[in-house]
């Protein structure tokens, strides 16, 4: 149970590092140096953890609140936008490939598990893996876009609303405290729980369809 409990977490750092590295790539390709200046271009998930959102609360769900998919997020990737013109668009691609990388990654071990499934058998803990890898990063998929800091949904909504970024940060000074508090609701629980289930769905339906 441990081991399973150490996989689940190192997966989780794997799942966070390329999520941000998502990021810091598309702003790079974008003509933004600084992700590249700060050294967040790269898939190593030391530069990419966050205390909090990577190592104590995923580590506290983990170990103290089984039964509930865990969460987390890493350090927010520091952007310039230096092209005024495209200022808008840019920091919306920015911050959308973040999320659309963690369903890639289930999606790709969907295919790559079925096929696996088709040539090789799928054992218990095989099957258990797979589970793992869709769950984890469908629920950083559905709780990256909740509209709280440092979360990729927040700069969704400041787009959106065109809010300034003096505004922003002022309203970025309580998103950890807001996340802290969500996650112990069990109404959010519950909710986040239903959303996965059944974006799983999806996934072990491509696995499905694969393997036999």
């Amino acid at each position: 149970m441990e081991t399973q409990k150490i996989i689940l977490f190192i997966l989780l750092v794997a799942s966070i590092s390329i999520h941000e590295w998502a990021h810091a790539w598309v702003a790079d390709k974008l003509g933004d140096p600084l992700p590249r200046n700060q050294g967040r271009v790269t898939l190593d998930p030391r530069s990419h953890i966050d205390p909090i959102g990577t190592v104590l609360i995923p580590l506290i769900m983990i170990f103290l609140s089984p039964g509930f998919a865990i969460i987390g997020w890493g350090k927010p990737v520091q952007v310039s936008l230096p092209n005024i013109k495209t200022k808008k668009r840019d920091d919306m691609l920015i911050t959308m490939a973040g999320p659309l990388s963690n369903l890639c990654i289930a999606l790709f071990c969907a295919i790559g598990f079925g096929l696996l499934g088709r040539f090789i058998g799928v054992s218990e803990s095989f099957f258990l893996l797979f589970l793992n890898v869709i769950t984890l990063n469908g629920m950083l998929f559905l709780f990256n876009l909740l509209p709280v800091p440092p979360l990729d949904g927040s700069h969704i909504i400041k787009n959106l609303f065109n809010m300034s970024d003096q505004t922003f940060l002022e309203f970025s000074k309580y998103g950890i405290f807001v996340l802290i508090i969500l996650v112990n609701i069990p109404l959010f629980k519950n909710f986040m729980t239903f959303c996965i289930e059944h974006l799983n769905l999806i996934f072990v339906g491509i696995f499905s369809l694969l393997k036999s």
